[in-house]
């Protein structure tokens, strides 16, 4: 037995020295592949990172596509002390001032660029509808934590952490530099002051023929409304871009005989309201006008009986743009505003435009009468109103009520498959877009 037990004991102790051995092969081989251990890699991984965003003196270029779809361009220049430098092409503001903010690399689920103070970049993601243009609650959609998915020469790709928001960082030359700080990118942000024309119709002249021209600054679109040879409109509408010279359209206009690939900007004429362009290197404008170019004549009625047999009602978050002011008459300053209506056939053989509001003071407005023209406006009359209109509120009822009241009346413009502006028809300078349907 005492033989066995010895044999026994060489046997155990033969196999623990032999795993000893394969142990320390094992060891010696992960040794060999991960030579650092987890913490000195990505301390390396954020030093190599941090002297490429820091290396390129001349800055880098920076396209963001949010969650909505727009494309935005930045300028950033980074330092070693955690300082970054930055332009926006969001408006004239941040195209011509320089904006300084903070970032710092981080090691989360993997290396990570993150912006920590606030600047042009969290316009884009501030859930303040009001800051950015986008929905209450989610902005553009878009991010200012971003994962670092790769970096290769001059380029570093980045993906939101929230949003999966993608942006493409590439090293900037002293000319793209110059360009931001020599104005070049705020002339071509000049293109927002379309805006500041009074007028809701906006025209231009392409190779000798008129194109009513609209714009939407947030999502980035514009269309262009024509009379053909048949006397027809047709429209034409495209997503654009910017660069330091323009706009570039994401889908050529064919205008005639002209593929129009963008608008260049020239400058804009405060004085008069115009702004000044170039189409192919042509010299055009693009001003205001009292009338469309052709009146659609069935809008008006169109967009009446959609509600009505819709049994419901138009919706308007701001209610009027009047002279170049939105929400003229200061609706969404009422206590629990929530949205303005317009239910056709409410009762008493009369329409009701008013708002709702959730003070308990409830639904409120004039009684309105409409009349559809044979020349293609709505007009109305009112013999007072429906529900009780409390004192805080009585001043901007009134204002609200005798806009409806325009003796001229208003055009109907349809903008959407459920959507139209109510432009009025003296001069066109103020409007009311309604979107959406209420029960």
């Amino acid at each position: 037995m005492s033989g066995l037990k010895y044999y026994n004991m060489n046997r155990i102790l033969l196999f623990f020295f032999s795993a000893v051995i394969v142990f320390s092969s094992c060891k010696k081989n992960d040794d060999t592949v991960f030579d650092q251990t987890p913490d000195e890699r990505i301390n390396a991984a954020l030093a190599k990172y941090q002297a490429a965003l820091t290396g390129s003196a001349t800055g880098w270029n920076a396209t963001v596509r949010t969650g909505t779809g727009g494309v935005y361009h930045f300028y950033f220049r980074f330092n070693e002390s955690n300082r970054v430098f930055m332009y926006a092409d969001l408006d004239l503001e941040s195209a011509s001032t320089l904006a300084e903010s903070s970032y710092r690399l981080k090691a989360l689920q993997q290396p990570s660029l993150i912006f920590d103070t606030y600047s042009y970049l969290h316009v884009l993601a501030d859930p303040n509808g009001d800051v950015n243009g986008g929905q209450n609650g989610q902005g553009l959609v878009s991010d200012f934590e971003f994962s670092i998915d790769s970096l290769v020469a001059d380029s570093i790709k980045l993906t939101g952490r929230l949003h999966n928001t993608k942006v493409t960082l590439v090293k900037a030359t002293q000319q793209d530099l110059d360009d931001w700080q020599n104005g070049k990118w705020a002339n071509t942000l000049s293109f927002g002051n379309i805006n500041k024309i009074l007028n809701y119709f906006r025209r231009i002249n392409i190779g000798g023929k008129d194109y009513e021209v609209r714009v939407n600054l947030v999502t980035r679109i514009i269309t262009f409304t024509w009379v053909n040879a048949s006397g027809n409109t047709e429209q034409f509408s495209t997503e654009f871009d910017y660069n330091a010279g323009g706009l570039v359209f994401s889908t050529a206009f064919t205008a005639g005989t002209e593929t129009v690939t963008g608008l260049d900007i020239v400058s804009w004429d405060n004085s008069n309201l115009k702004l000044n362009v170039k189409v192919n290197g042509v010299d055009a404008t693009i001003s205001g006008f009292t009338q469309p170019l052709k009146v659609d004549l069935t809008a008006p009625t169109r967009w009446w009986q959609y509600a009505e047999q819709q049994t419901g009602g138009w919706t308007s978050l701001n209610g009027f743009h009047v002279n170049g002011v939105d929400d003229a008459f200061g609706i969404n300053s009422l206590p629990n505003y929530l949205v303005m209506f317009y239910f056709p056939n409410f009762g008493s053989g009369y329409d009701w435009g008013g708002i709702i509001d959730n003070n308990g003071d409830g639904i409120y407005g004039p009684a309105l009468g409409p009349t559809f023209t044979g020349d293609g406006r709505i007009t109305f009359v009112s013999p007072g109103n429906f529900g009780t209109i409390p004192g805080y509120a009585s001043a901007k009822m009134t204002q609200i009520r005798n806009q409806y009241l325009n003796a001229s009346g208003y055009y109907l413009v349809q903008t959407g498959p459920t959507s139209y502006d109510m432009v009025v028809a003296s001069d066109a300078k103020a409007w009311i877009t309604w979107d959406g349907i209420i029960h």
